[in-house]
């Protein structure tokens, strides 16, 4: 059975009882009344579970009845009730002061409403930490106590930051000594100054725009204008104080790495590089001194450009030598630099034998290559991609350079290379591949559209020196027209003949023990 409780009745019977808890200052006229008080206040129930003492939380008070003939003849008025509960009183002088003061020196007491403004309400929704704060015995609360930042505000003093520094570079800020603006911080802008010229030490831009605007090209000059650009900002480093220099010095590595790849996106033989780079920065001792180490990753960085290029082509060169012949009529197809020194010595040599080289657009590299060999006194012809089906018939040897060599046998070069060594594999003209052994890579790719890199499609929609050949200019307003302007292509293992490297002549089948002994050695991992 549901044991109801009897409805309370305003007008008779039992009168509602007025529970007051904390400090209440009585009349000068009853002064008695304070026992009664007492007495009320300790036959009171305890506080809920989880939650702290009364006697350490602010004086909290229930509020009286809207009538005013039931409120006890001692009690306060509900507004001096109210102003005695929004101030909190330290616990050692709530009951001593009750019992000297009066009603208007109790007042006096209470903060004004600017502390009060300021002053933390007790709130049932009150966290841990606030409870551990107020459980303090006897601690008065501390109005100026530094409260720390919230995620919002440290954000908002980071995009501040950030706006005095683009403000700063603006302005034009070169190192003399102006005046922070109106309404900024001075250190603001005195961080700005230091950053700009921290940038000044940095790494010039200049490799990456030549990235950019093609002045620098092929997967060797790339890769040593990279290197060169690392051990330049490696002279120059110092390690900031408060930091270890292998990892803010790999920190500025990376930065660098980002910038190129927003010139261009890096090649696979760079990429090898740079984890070599990072490899021997992240093996340095921590017992050398700052100026050893620098002296010794730019010994590594010299070491690797002389060995893994330089004399990895001369080694090229040695045994790619064994297969010209005289009367040789050799194919080759863009602008490869081993495989120019490789005509250039046998034509040194003495060997006769005649080039032909294939170019294609819109980068049109073989017409460099050209150019030098003529110079050279090297019989040469010149043609187009898109005749190689007829000059193949009488092409002896195919040497073909390569971007990168994945682990399946694949070969990644630039795009047409796959086409010239289809056709010649129809005919049955071996395919010679010449590729350093660093630029070989564990990756497996089948085709050239999962990983690519985009050239400018308004490159091809233009003939150089053919201005009236514009059926193309406005393609960007067509909404179902889209050009493609691949960089690399990847050429099946099943075309190419023979691979050499600066470890011997291997077939494509072999490209798994070069990956394997490289990773033994650790020369990028």
């Amino acid at each position: 059975m549901d044991l109801r409780r009897p409805p309370r009745s305003t007008s008779g019977g039992v009168e509602p009882k007025i529970r007051q808890v904390g400090f209440v200052t009585p009349d000068v006229s009853g002064p008695s009344e304070l026992p009664a008080v007492a007495a009320a206040a300790a036959l009171q129930p305890g506080p809920a579970d989880g939650s702290p003492p009364a006697s350490d939380l602010s004086p909290v008070m229930i509020p009286p009845p809207r009538h005013a003939d039931h409120l006890s003849p001692g009690s306060p008025p509900a507004s001096e009730a109210i102003l005695a509960s929004s101030a909190p009183q330290p616990s050692s002088m709530r009951f001593d002061a009750a019992s000297e003061l009066g009603d208007d020196d109790s007042r006096s007491m209470a903060p004004s409403a600017g502390e009060l403004g300021m002053l933390p309400l007790p709130d049932c929704k009150t966290n841990k930490g606030d409870l551990a704060d107020t459980q303090n015995e006897g601690a008065p609360v501390s109005i100026s106590q530094k409260q720390k930042p919230s995620k919002a505000e440290r954000r908002a003093i980071q995009e501040a930051q950030r706006a005095a520094k683009a403000a700063a570079k603006e302005a034009g800020l070169s190192g003399k000594s102006t005046g922070a603006p109106s309404g900024a911080n001075p250190a603001v802008s005195k961080q700005a100054k230091s950053a700009k010229a921290s940038q000044k030490k940095d790494v010039p831009p200049a490799v990456g725009l030549h990235y950019l605007s093609g002045e620098v090209s092929g997967g060797n000059g790339r890769c040593i204008a990279m290197l060169l650009s690392f051990r330049e900002a490696i002279k120059d480093y110092s390690t900031p104080p408060n930091k270890t220099l292998s990892r803010d010095l790999t920190a500025k590595i990376s930065s660098y790495v980002s910038f190129f790849i927003e010139c261009r996106p890096l090649s696979i033989s760079m990429g090898n590089a740079i984890r070599f780079l990072k490899n021997r920065i992240a093996k340095l001792p921590l017992t050398l001194s700052e100026s050893e180490a620098k002296a010794s990753l730019q010994s590594d960085i010299d070491r690797f450009i002389n060995e893994k290029i330089v004399v990895a082509d001369q080694v090229i060169v040695s045994h790619a030598i064994t297969k010209v012949r005289d009367g040789d009529v050799l194919l080759t197809y863009g602008s490869s630099s081993v495989v120019e020194m490789i005509l250039d010595h046998a034509h040194k040599l003495g060997r006769k034998f005649r080039v032909i080289v294939v170019d294609s657009r819109p980068k049109l590299e073989g017409q460099g290559l050209l150019r030098r060999l003529v110079a050279k006194g090297i019989n040469c012809t010149y043609t187009h991609i898109n005749a190689v089906s007829y000059i193949m018939h009488e092409v002896t040897r195919v040497f073909l350079g390569a971007s990168s060599i994945l682990s399946n046998g694949t070969v990644y070069s630039r795009v047409g290379t796959a086409s010239v060594a289809m056709v010649a594999h129809a005919l049955g003209i071996p395919v010679l591949v010449c590729c350093e052994a660093y630029k070989f890579h564990e990756r497996v790719q089948l085709d050239s559209i999962c990983a690519n890199e985009l050239g400018d499609p308004d490159v091809i929609s233009k003939v150089p020196g053919r201005a009236d050949l514009d059926h193309l200019k406005n393609w960007t307003d067509k909404e179902n027209l889209q050009l493609l302007n691949l960089t690399y292509d990847a050429t099946p293992s099943d075309y190419v003949s023979m691979i050499i490297t600066d470890y011997g002549m291997l077939p494509p089948t072999s490209v798994p023990v070069i990956v394997r002994e490289y990773r033994k050695e650790q020369l990028w991992v």
